[in-house]
C-alpha cells in the first residue's frame, strides 16, 4: 500500500483498553503502517481484568505498551464503586437519552490528555482511540462532536498545535459492531484474548452493555466469538 510505505515510520499512541473496539483500532493502525505505542489505564475499574487482555494484545501486535495508573477517589461511576449495581442492559432504554451509570465522569478526556502528552513527548503524530457511535451505551464522549472539539484543544492547547498539531483518529466511529467484528477478522485481531465485559468476573457476563453489543457485533456479522459467557464468579 503506498500509504503504507509514507508511514512507515510514523509514530501513533494508541488507546488500548483490552476491548473489542480498541484491539481493532490497534490492528487498524498497526495495518496502515504506524509504529504504535500503546496505553492502557488503571483508574481503579471493577473490571479489571481488561488490563490483562491489554497486555496480551500489544505483546501479539509487537507493540509497546505502558500501563498507567490513576486514582478517582471521587467515583462516580459504577464502574468504579461495587456499592452501585452495576445495571443490566435494557434494550427498551438502549436509546434513550440517560446516560447509564457505567459512565465515567470524563473518562475519555482524562485518557486523550495523557495520550497527547505521550505524543508530544514521544514525537507521534496520531492518537488513535476506538471511540464508537453507533451501537454504543450512549457515553456523551463518544460522539463525533466531542472528537471535533478535542481536535480544537489540541490545536490550540499544545506546542506541536502551532505547526503541526497531532491528529485524533477515531477510524471506528461510524461503524456497527458487527461491521468492528468483520474488520477486525480482516485484520487477524486476536478476538480470543480481548475482554469486553464490565463485570470483572473470570467470564463474560453476557448482560451488561459492554457484553451485550459484543454478542451482537459477532451475531450480525456470523462470526463465532471466541470467548467463553458464563458465571460472574
Amino acid at each position: 500500500m503506498k500509504n503504507n510505505s509514507r508511514r512507515a515510520c510514523e509514530k501513533a499512541v494508541v488507546l488500548l483498553s483490552g476491548g473489542l473496539d480498541s484491539a481493532t483500532t490497534l490492528y487498524y493502525a498497526r495495518d496502515k503502517g504506524f509504529s504504535c505505542t500503546c496505553l492502557s489505564f488503571d483508574y481503579g475499574q471493577r473490571h479489571r481484568r481488561e488490563l490483562t487482555a491489554a497486555k496480551r494484545i500489544a505483546s501479539a501486535a509487537g507493540c509497546g505498551h505502558h500501563t498507567v495508573k490513576i486514582s478517582l477517589p471521587w467515583k462516580g461511576s459504577s464502574l468504579l464503586d461495587k456499592n452501585i449495581r452495576l445495571p443490566l442492559f435494557d434494550r427498551r432504554q438502549s436509546k434513550g437519552s440517560e446516560v447509564p451509570n457505567t459512565y465515567v465522569p470524563a473518562r475519555n478526556i482524562i485518557f486523550l490528555s495523557f495520550a497527547l502528552s505521550c505524543a508530544e513527548a514521544v514525537g507521534a503524530g496520531v492518537i488513535f482511540i476506538g471511540a464508537n457511535a453507533v451501537d454504543y451505551s450512549g457515553y456523551p464522549d463518544c460522539r463525533p462532536e466531542f472528537y471535533k472539539a478535542f481536535r480544537n484543544v489540541v490545536r490550540t492547547g499544545t506546542r506541536s498545535g502551532k505547526d503541526r498539531p497531532v491528529r485524533v483518529m477515531t477510524p471506528l466511529i461510524d461503524l456497527t459492531k458487527a461491521g468492528i467484528v468483520k474488520l477486525g477478522s480482516r485484520l487477524k485481531v486476536p478476538f480470543e484474548l480481548t475482554w469486553s465485559c464490565y463485570a470483572g468476573g473470570s467470564h463474560l457476563c453476557g448482560r451488561c452493555d459492554s457484553c451485550f453489543y459484543r454478542r451482537k457485533g459477532f451475531l450480525e456479522a456470523g462470526i463465532a466469538d471466541p470467548v467463553a459467557y458464563g458465571s460472574k464468579k
